[in-house]
């Protein structure tokens, strides 16, 4: 019998040994796996996954990053039809047509909500996310720009645009990567945003277009669409120099339709030929996906649409990508079903109303002035007052905000303001106003922190629990 046994214990499965110990004792959690070569063996999917999933706790809690406009939460529905569509490649329109076809609802949906002024004449596509949807928008204005200077026998070599210091770095790459000069309109403490002033000394008959900004990222300002579009008027009158504007609408074009239905800076404005927007952000979806919607055919060169034999058939395609995810876009369709009009109202209201409820208990608190107040997008941004103090920063501050698990960014202004320090909060669906009410005692209490470091420190011996 013992012998019988023993042959037994010989002749088991190492697979089976593993499978019987508990996961931390298995090698891979027992031991450690290289990072950056590919182990020489396999690991049981559970270590794996262990692994994975305990490296990824070292990062921080996702509804406390108050730093990230992108989406963190959604409702269990979505959660389940996320993992049952995770498959799905947007760009395989001949296997997915449903997807194809729900992907086409969805930015006509997008462009009625902005007023569209024909939407069987408009144009519009999916893309991974906002930066994505900006390219095809900024490349949209310098073809056309182009188009036209061959017509007229003129020479297309120095394409320029025009923009706000603030906007956000997929512009600078829009710049970069497509040659097009960046005109630069300087923020001011003046002029917060681009606002029209002084517009004519940037805009020449090589000016692709001009870029708005729904909810700038330094500060969630708007810029004022219609006020630039009036002075685009009055320089065409000037001129005879038709510029056109692409409104970067990643925050604002999810919250103005709903919560300032009455303020104009989408199809409206004559002079907007296209705009974009995440649905990852205010769009309430997961990352990533973004959408961008173009007035009619003519403000979208035919040039830019590709045309492919894939999979057996003729396949259209309008993006910088090719295979991407196809779930977002079905999630994106899932919460227009699921919040209709009024819901995506009440849900943004909510985080406005959260937004400026902080700022203004955030303004209450001695060291801080406001530099917005969350009553655009619902992101709102404060600074030190002049001499309040020279022992501590709003760089201090976030670090130890961070502490406690929140994560507040600290930055500098956007050029010509860049001795400027200022911290943001973003509020998402999600953060709730019992949440924000511990994020003011947090903060409450770490102010209180730092100013006592002013204090002098008492010797060793006096007052102080230390003895030789």
């Amino acid at each position: 019998m013992t012998k019988h046994h023993t042959n037994a214990r010989q002749t088991t499965n190492l697979g089976d040994v593993l499978s019987m110990n508990t996961v931390f004792v298995r090698p891979g959690e027992a031991t450690e796996l290289p990072k950056f070569r590919i182990p020489d063996d396999m690991s049981l999917p559970e270590t794996a996954y262990q692994i994975v999933h305990d490296e990824a706790m070292l990062d921080g809690n996702a509804r406390l990053n108050l730093a990230t406009f992108v989406s963190t939460w959604m409702d269990d529905e979505a959660k389940k039809l996320y993992s049952e569509t995770v498959d799905k490649n947007m760009i395989d329109k001949d296997e997915y047509p449903q997807t194809a076809a729900i992907e086409e609802r969805c930015w006509k949906i997008l462009g009625n909500l902005w007023h569209s002024p024909d939407i069987d004449n408009a144009i519009g596509t999916s893309t991974i996310g906002s930066s994505e949807a900006c390219m095809l928008g900024g490349l949209a204005l310098k073809r056309r720009w182009q188009g036209r200077r061959k017509a007229e026998g003129k020479s297309t070599e120095t394409p320029n645009i025009v923009l706000s210091t603030a906007v956000q770095v997929c512009w600078e790459k829009f710049c970069n990567y497509f040659e097009v000069e960046p005109r630069w309109v300087p923020i001011s403490k003046d002029h917060m945003v681009l606002d029209g002033y002084e517009l004519e000394k940037y805009v020449d008959e090589n000016t692709i277009g001009v870029v708005a900004i729904m909810g700038q990222t330094y500060t969630g300002m708007y810029e004022p669409v219609a006020a630039i579009a009036e002075k685009l008027d009055a320089i065409q009158a000037d001129t005879g120099l038709d510029v056109r504007i692409h409104v970067d609408g990643a925050s604002g074009a999810m919250i103005a339709p709903f919560c300032q239905p009455d303020l104009e800076w989408d199809f409206r404005v004559a002079r907007v030929a296209s705009i974009n927007t995440s649905g990852h952000k205010f769009g309430l979806v997961y990352p990533g996906v973004g959408w961008i919607v173009w007035r009619d055919e003519e403000a979208l060169p035919a040039s830019m649409v590709f045309h492919c034999s894939y999979l057996g058939g003729d396949m259209p395609t309008l993006a910088l990508n090719f295979s991407r995810p196809g779930a977002q876009v079905l999630l994106q369709y899932y919460m227009f079903l699921r919040l209709g009009f009024e819901g995506f109202r009440q849900v943004q209201q909510s985080s406005l109303d959260v937004a400026q409820h902080l700022s203004s208990k955030i303004a209450e608190i001695g060291p801080f002035e406001l530099v917005s107040k969350g009553d655009t997008i619902p992101v709102f941004a404060w600074r030190l007052k002049e001499g309040y103090t020279d022992t501590w920063n709003l760089y201090d501050l976030s670090d130890r905000l961070r502490m406690k698990g929140w994560l507040v960014p600290a930055y500098p202004m956007a050029d010509d303001l860049e001795d400027m320090t200022v911290q943001r909060i973003v509020v998402r669906t999600g953060l709730s106003f019992d949440l924000a009410e511990a994020l003011l005692r947090d903060l409450e209490g770490e102010v209180t922190f730092l100013d006592s470091l002013t204090a002098p420190m008492p010797r060793v011996g006096e007052g102080s629990h230390f003895h030789h």
